[in-house]
């Protein structure tokens, strides 16, 4: 059990550092933090850093689930930070490492380049299959077409389901199970017209069907989005409009 003082309980965060200012590589350093039941992973980084360590750096905004800035490894989990209580590790330890399979900037903070122009690529946006006129009015949408991607525009882009993806650990060319969760979200919009444009990166070599289906990245999802199931049924769509081509003379495009 975690160790008991005369004000409290204390767990000892263990934090993998690194500073390329002075660091050759990256090291554990640990930490006595004071805690009570409601204090999650990321108030005691934030414990560390105002009375213990000032210089240790980590990323985190809405202490809430919502933004996906403090994912992190929390005994070798992807987890979010705000959302993992420190009293759910009894045996008094817990190690904080930065996320798997991204180079690390700094201590737990690590570089998102390649997510983001990943991200760019797919254009993460409705366009319209027609232009309308304000004088025309919105774009409207039943609730049966809301239902079908409903789910998958729940993504906060936290990257916790590529820390899980043994796949882009192996092979960073991958588009990755948090982008294609995206992709399947504006390509099921009832309102959107670029979907061919998109599938032509599901279907790619770095597409879709570099996918295992080991489903670890549906399991961490803070939010559900299960973007297990939208790689496969992205796998579905892009063998299908590969068949397609040869029977229409447009590639099957839908």
């Amino acid at each position: 059990m975690a160790e008991t003082t005369g004000n409290g309980k204390v767990v000892r965060i263990e934090v993998l550092r690194y500073r390329p200012e002075q660091d050759e590589e990256p090291f554990l350093q640990g930490y006595d933090v004071p805690f009570t039941d409601d204090m999650s992973v990321l108030q005691g980084l934030q414990y560390i850093k105002d009375w213990l360590d000032g210089t240790l750096s980590f990323r985190w905004s809405c202490r809430m689930a919502i933004c996906g800035s403090c994912g992190m490894m929390i005994d070798g989990e992807p987890r979010l930070a705000c959302k993992t209580f420190l009293r759910d590790f009894p045996a008094g330890t817990v190690r904080v490492e930065a996320l798997a399979h991204f180079p690390i900037e700094r201590d737990l903070v690590i570089r998102m380049d390649d997510f983001l122009a990943k991200l760019e690529r797919i254009k993460p946006y409705i366009i319209p299959k027609e232009a309308r006129t304000l004088a025309q009015g919105e774009y409207l949408q039943t609730p049966a077409e809301l239902d079908v991607y409903e789910q998958f525009s729940s993504c906060i882009n936290c990257l916790l389901c590529y820390a899980a993806c043994p796949q882009y650990g192996l092979n960073p060319e991958f588009v990755g199970p948090g982008i294609m969760a995206l992709l399947h979200r504006y390509n099921a919009d009832s309102r959107d017209g670029a979907a061919a444009e998109r599938m032509e990166i599901a279907g790619s070599e770095a597409g879709v069907f570099n996918c295992t289906a080991v489903g670890y990245c549906s399991e961490v999802c803070p939010k559900h989005v299960d973007p297990a199931n939208a790689v496969n049924q992205n796998k579905t769509r892009a063998a299908g409009d590969y068949f397609l081509r040869f029977i229409t003379p447009k590639g099957g495009a839908r």
